[in-house]
C-alpha cells in the first residue's frame, strides 16, 4: 500500500505526516513555524526519509490555488513576511520529485472530516476554525471549493453587538469582521485575559456565541450546507456547541425549517477527527494528487 506525506501548514507549527490510503497517520511530528530557511529544511528531510507516493499540504494563507497561474501554490500576501510569495509546491516539488497536493489548511480539514470524519455522509459541508485566527473550509459535492480564490469567510462582516466592550474589532484589514471580533486574540484584547481564564465567565461565551452564531447563520443562508463542524481552540470550551446552537436557532428567526435545522445538536457538531483533520485532509489532497497524475491524458 502507498503512503503519503501530509504537511499542515500553520502559522505558529507546522504538523508534518505520513499515511496511508485508509486515512490512518502512521508517523506524526510538529515543528515551530520559524522563517522557510529555518524550517523548510526540517520538513524536507523528514519526508525525504520516507518512501513516499505524494505529499500533500494544507497552507495558512493566502495562496494561489489557480493551477493556471505562474505562482501557483505559493503562500500570497501573508501576514508571516517571511513567507510571503513563498513556492510551496514548487519547492517539495522540487526537492522530493514526487506529485504534491496543495490547498487552504482550512479546506484541508474540512477534506479531512469529509472524508474519513463526521461529515463524510454530506455532500456539502463546512469546517470553521476559530482560534488564533477564523477560518473556513467549504465542500462542495464532496469537494474544496476555490472559486476565484478561495473563501476567506473568516473575514466576512459581522454587526458588533451594541454591548460589546470592545470598541473596535482587532482585524487589521477590516476591524468588526468576524476574525476582528470572535478570534482568540480578540478575546484577549476584549477581556485582559486569555480564554482559558474565563471559562466560568457567562457574557464571555454569550459575546462570543452571538458573533459565531451570526456567521454560521450568512453560511446558512449562502450555502446552505448539509453539516456545520466547529472547530478551534476559542470553541473547546464546554458550554460554546450549546450557546452557538442557541443563537443560530435565534437568529434565523424560523425562517428556515426543516432537515438539519430541526436537530442541531446533529447538525452543528464538534470535530471527530481530534488533532488529525488537517493532516488527514492533506493525506486525501496526496491521494488525490498522485491518481491525478497517474491517470492516462
Amino acid at each position: 500500500m502507498p503512503l503519503f506525506g501530509a504537511l499542515e501548514a500553520g502559522g505558529t507549527k507546522m504538523v508534518c505526516a505520513v499515511g496511508d490510503a485508509s486515512g490512518n497517520i502512521l508517523e506524526r511530528i510538529s515543528l515551530p513555524t520559524r522563517s522557510p530557511e529555518e524550517t523548510m529544511p526540517d520538513m524536507l528531510d523528514f519526508f525525504r526519509a520516507k518512501k513516499l507516493a505524494a505529499v500533500g499540504i494544507g497552507c495558512f494563507g493566502p495562496v494561489d490555488l489557480d493551477r493556471a497561474s505562474p505562482t501557483y501554490g505559493s503562500i500570497l500576501a501573508t501576514p508571516k513576511l517571511s513567507w510571503r510569495n513563498f513556492p510551496m509546491v514548487e519547492t517539495f516539488r522540487r526537492t522530493l520529485g514526487i506529485p504534491v497536493g496543495f490547498d487552504t489548511d482550512v479546506n484541508a480539514a474540512a477534506l479531512g472530516e469529509s472524508t474519513w470524519g463526521c461529515t463524510r455522509e454530506a455532500a456539502n459541508s463546512i469546517y470553521i476554525t476559530v482560534g488564533t485566527g477564523v477560518g473556513v473550509g467549504v465542500i462542495i459535492n464532496g469537494k474544496p471549493y476555490h472559486g476565484m480564490t478561495h473563501p476567506e469567510a473568516g473575514h466576512i462582516f459581522v454587526a458588533r453587538h451594541p454591548d460589546d466592550p470592545m470598541e473596535k474589532g482587532i482585524c487589521p484589514y477590516h476591524g468588526n469582521c468576524l476574525e476582528g471580533l470572535a478570534s482568540g486574540p480578540a478575546l484577549e484584547r476584549r477581556w485582559g485575559k486569555k480564554a482559558q481564564e474565563l471559562a466560568d465567565c457567562g457574557e464571555v461565551w454569550a459575546l462570543e456565541a452571538y458573533y459565531i452564531g451570526q456567521a454560521i447563520c450568512n453560511y446558512i443562508m449562502i450555502l446552505s450546507p448539509e453539516k456545520i463542524v466547529l472547530g478551534g481552540g476559542v470553541t473547546h470550551q464546554e458550554r460554546m456547541l450549546p450557546l452557538v446552537r442557541q443563537e443560530v436557532r435565534r437568529q434565523l428567526g424560523g425562517y428556515l425549517q426543516g432537515k438539519g435545522l430541526d436537530d442541531l445538536d446533529n447538525y452543528i457538531v464538534p470535530i471527530s477527527l481530534g488533532d488529525n483533520q488537517g493532516v488527514m485532509g492533506a493525506v486525501k489532497l496526496a491521494m488525490d494528487e498522485y491518481a491525478a497524475e497517474a491517470a492516462p491524458v
